[in-house]
């Protein structure tokens, strides 16, 4: 059995130039790019001391005083890498150049009716944009899907993501002055991780909570249901507070279906960031057989490979080889759909049990 792990990339790779400095951008983005031999030409941070580190330590040659020195000194055929919070997403692109060709962390924006100026900005300027929506390039969720497509497990009917760890928040001291944390900026993943296997859902049930020993943060915990019908079950459950050691966290994302299914071992969140090994496992059935568990080696992890791929749909776009990014705003706006449908399923509350 071939199973194909990795993420197609252009043929010549544009220049990448980098808006932001954080620790994403030095934990993932910038790893993957090395990986990738993607070369990126300039880096800019409101911060300047940390871009001028970040360039130190990735031999990025240029660092940019301001953004309108980094379009001035900018290839016109440049990917710009925009690594910001995503409430700070539409106040740079407004300032970036017609027909531009744009990576944007995710989220697209902090809520729909931002993704929805996102969306409307970049048509209205002929933008080739793109969400970071990474792990549905990650090459454990490659191997699932060329599983699935050569239909050794049958008809896909069961999703679950299920995350028990300890989470340290603390490495993101803007999420703390958030009025939305866990979906928004977590689960947010799982729920563009569906849809690109199930589509979109006919409709979603959420509950996010905070939890006590983290009281400054609006939520760390959530139980979301994307309901797509009577016999496709997509379930996500996270916890971001066990803290109780390693021996009983775990992250997995398990895909049933009707003659086999696929167990995969996040381990890029438990112990973080400084991980545990990934594992794959998948089962299919055969006539006679007593069902055996098989384990796939897969070279490669979320982090940072998925970010290859990432990257790579918005230049794969921008040199004609397709027609739009997979993970085009267009596609990302069907995701942030469901996040607000989420949040407004968390207000309303569940029934109440009555005699």
């Amino acid at each position: 059995m071939i199973i194909e792990t990795s993420n197609t990339l252009p043929r010549q790779a544009r220049p990448i130039i980098l808006i932001g400095a954080g620790g994403i951008v030095n934990g993932a983005h910038l790893p993957a790019y090395k990986l990738a031999g993607f070369w990126v030409a300039g880096i800019y941070d409101i911060d300047r001391e940390k871009a001028l580190r970040t360039a130190t330590d990735f031999d990025i040659p240029l660092v940019y005083y301001t953004i309108e020195d980094m379009l001035d000194r900018s290839p016109r055929s440049a990917v710009f890498d925009i690594a910001v919070p995503g409430s700070e997403i539409l106040a740079v692109l407004r300032q970036l150049p017609d027909a531009a060709y744009v990576l944007m962390q995710k989220p697209m924006g902090e809520d729909l009716a931002m993704a929805r100026e996102i969306l409307a900005l970049t048509r209205e300027r002929r933008m080739t944009a793109g969400v970071n929506f990474q792990l549905r390039y990650a090459p454990y969720i490659n191997a699932a899907r060329n599983i699935i497509s050569q239909g050794l497990i049958g008809e896909l009917c069961d999703i679950e993501v299920n995350v028990n760890v300890h989470t340290p928040w603390n490495l993101w001291k803007f999420l703390y002055s958030l009025p939305r944390v866990e979906i928004l900026y977590h689960s947010i993943h799982y729920i563009d991780l569906v849809r690109t296997f199930l589509g979109n859902p006919d409709s979603v049930y959420a509950k996010t909570t905070r939890h006590p020993s983290m009281p400054e943060l609006a939520s760390v915990r959530s139980a979301i249901i994307m309901d797509y019908g009577e016999t496709i079950r997509a379930n996500i459950l996270t916890n971001h507070c066990h803290d109780f050691g390693l021996e009983q966290q775990h992250s997995y994302i398990r895909l049933e279906g009707t003659r086999g299914a696929i167990l995969i071992k996040m381990g890029v969140l438990m112990n973080y960031p400084e991980g545990v090994a990934d594992s794959f496992q998948y089962v299919i059935k055969e006539n006679g057989k007593v069902p055996e568990w098989k384990t796939l080696e897969v070279a490669g992890s979320w982090f940072p490979h998925g970010f290859i791929g990432s990257m790579a749909q918005v230049m794969l776009a921008a040199e004609g080889a397709i027609e739009r990014p997979d993970n085009s705003v267009e596609d990302a706006i069907h995701t942030m759909a469901c996040v607000e449908a989420a949040y407004e399923s968390n207000v309303r509350g569940g029934v109440r049990p009555l005699l």
